[in-house]
Order: structure tokens, then C-alpha cells, then sequence
């Protein structure tokens, strides 16, 4: 009998030790990919599976399965788009096998960039992310003479004023600074490729100085948007809407189609302590510029191909976002309980 008791005991052990919750230090979270998962033309998922040898879990709910490693690594591709993005990382934070309140998260993607502020290849760590969908919008053959765009806040009753009345609380996020100070400081220096397709394509931005620098490494914010939005109107219009939203010291950088939807999911969750946003780092790399050079039109420049179909974007995200990772893991023994620059 106690013998029996014993193994049942056991028994019962191992079948909690086998559903207890995989403790993750850092969630790697890409947007998109082109193609296959691995061995074709990488998109921004690929290298992180090739490069850190990722093992595939189902993820039924998610756009594509996750990718985990023995070092405490997870990765998630989220599908293009807002509404793509909210729903994996809602998925991701609900699912009971594994533990995400000590995890960092790496959002790390390409994006447009303003050519006020940077050049093709450029990585910039975000301090804002701020939603550029939740607005009211004027066909633009109907604005009024005296104003410079038809996008207008909620609540307000012309553009780049303040809401007073009606509006939403998800329009902008703030990352913690201190964080974002130390990703930037980690790898403000790391070498970001430049090519010479890169250097023919930004030589049209011809008075944007900026926009004709080698690749760098800076902070601005982004700008998220189901929208593929495009021109130096509307480029106007986003940099109004950033510092309208995030504060007079906020300068759009970047652009994106999911950061608002993600950082949405994960303050979601952060209500039930399942992660922590004081956590969280978004790394937009530049794949093409938010409006076109003198001499193009904004339907050109739009759809026009990015330079070297953007792979030296894609491998600025992986470069960068992969030297916090190995940082992260490498001093996780301070960085599990305190969060670097605090």
C-alpha cells in the first residue's frame, strides 16, 4: 500500500513537472515573412529561426507556429497588420505554456523612415508608439483651404488639436526610457550594412542630409497604422500627429503597420501581471523612406522596389535586436530581476 501510494504520489509529480510553464528571458517578436519560414528570401522571422536554430511549436492560434531554443528564447511571427499583430500577441500571453513575467520583448521589424531624420538601413529604438488609424478622415477633394490635411483627432474638430471630447486610450504607448537609453547605448556603435544600392537610392534626397547619411543607429518614435500611408503631406501630417499624441519631444521616425496593435496586446495583458511593459523594446530598421525624393511623384515612390528588395533592413533588425538578446541572456542572473538602466 505505501508503496503504491508512493507512485501515485510520483506519479502526480511528474505530470505537473510536465505541464509546468517554460519560464521565457526573451520574447523575439517579428511581423512578417516572405515565403517559407527558412531557407528562402528572408523576411524578418527567418534569421532569428536559421541564426539562433529556433525549434518549432504549434501555434494554432497564431499566423504562424513560435520558434523556442534551450537558452529561454522564444520567437513569434505575428502576420502583417494591426489586427494581426493584437490578436498573436493576445494569443502568445494567454497561452498556459509558458511563464512571460520576467520575459523582455524585442519587437524587431523594418519600417519606412522620415528622410528628415534617417537614412535606408538606419535602426531606431522607439521611446512612443503611437496609433495613426484612430482618427476621423476627410476624403482629401473635400478638406478645407485652411487646413493642411484631412486627418483630425477624435474628440477634436480640426487637425493637430487636442481632443475635448470623445476619444480612445490606446492611441499611444510609452516605452520606459530608461531601457530604451540602454538598448541604444548597447548598440548605437554595432556596424549596420551599406551597399551600393542603398547609397545610389538615398543620393535622390538631394537637401534631406540625413536621408543621405550611411546607415546609423538613433531613438525616434513610430507610427503604426493598418494603412500603408505615403507622401510629404501626410509625412507632415505624422510628425503633427506623433508630437500631437506623445508629447512636444516626440519626433516620428518611423513608420509601421503593427507596433500599436502589439503594445495594445501586451498592456492587456499586463493587467493580469502576465508580462511587464517596462520590458518591452521596439526596433524599427529602415527599408524605405516616408516620402519620395525631388523629382518623384508620391504614386512612384509608394510602390517603387526597396533597395536590395530590403535585406540589409532585415539584417539590420536581426543584427541589432540580436546583440540586446545575447546581452540579455548573457547577464540574466541580474537582468531576470532588474531591468538594465534602471
Amino acid at each position: 500500500m505505501i508503496l503504491r501510494s508512493g507512485l501515485l504520489l510520483a506519479a502526480l509529480f511528474m505530470s505537473f513537472a510536465a505541464q509546468a510553464a517554460i519560464p521565457v528571458k526573451v520574447v523575439v517578436v517579428a511581423m512578417f515573412e516572405n515565403g517559407e519560414l527558412t531557407g528562402d528570401e528572408p523576411g524578418e522571422y527567418q534569421f532569428w529561426i536559421e541564426r539562433l536554430k529556433l525549434k518549432k511549436l504549434d501555434f494554432p492560434l497564431g499566423a504562424h507556429d513560435l520558434h523556442v531554443n534551450d537558452d529561454g528564447v522564444l520567437a513569434i511571427c505575428t502576420g502583417g497588420g494591426v489586427t494581426n499583430a493584437t490578436a498573436s500577441i493576445m494569443a502568445l500571453g494567454l497561452d498556459e505554456r509558458f511563464d512571460l513575467s520576467n520575459a523582455y520583448w524585442v519587437i524587431a521589424g523594418i519600417g519606412g523612415g522620415d528622410p528628415l531624420d534617417v537614412s535606408l538601413g538606419t535602426g531606431v529604438w522607439a521611446k512612443h508608439v503611437v496609433d495613426g488609424d484612430l482618427l476621423y478622415e476627410i476624403d482629401g477633394r473635400e478638406i478645407p483651404s485652411s487646413w493642411e490635411y484631412g486627418l483630425i483627432p477624435l474628440g477634436a474638430k480640426e487637425p493637430n488639436q487636442e481632443a475635448t471630447g470623445w476619444t480612445v486610450d490606446t492611441i499611444v504607448y510609452d516605452l520606459n526610457p530608461s531601457l530604451v537609453d540602454w538598448a541604444y547605448e548597447l548598440t548605437k556603435d554595432h556596424p549596420v550594412e551599406d551597399t551600393p544600392a542603398m547609397k545610389n537610392f538615398r543620393a535622390h534626397y538631394k537637401g534631406f542630409p540625413n536621408a543621405m547619411k550611411p546607415p546609423f543607429v538613433t531613438i525616434g518614435d513610430t507610427l503604426g497604422a493598418s494603412t500603408y500611408w505615403h507622401g510629404e503631406l501626410l509625412n507632415n501630417w505624422a510628425n503633427d500627429w506623433v508630437q500631437l499624441h506623445a508629447g512636444e519631444k516626440a519626433n516620428m521616425v518611423t513608420t509601421n503597420m503593427e507596433d500599436n496593435g502589439t503594445l495594445t496586446a501586451l498592456h492587456r495583458l499586463a493587467r493580469t501581471d502576465r508580462v511587464d511593459t517596462d520590458r518591452v523594446l521596439v526596433l524599427r530598421t529602415v527599408s524605405n523612406y516616408s516620402f519620395p525624393p525631388p523629382g518623384k511623384s508620391a504614386a512612384w515612390s509608394t510602390t517603387a522596389p526597396y533597395p536590395d528588395q530590403g535585406l540589409p533592413a532585415y539584417e539590420a533588425a536581426f543584427g541589432l535586436g540580436n546583440r540586446v538578446v545575447q546581452t540579455l541572456l548573457e547577464g540574466w542572473d541580474t537582468y531576470r530581476d532588474t531591468v538594465p538602466g534602471s
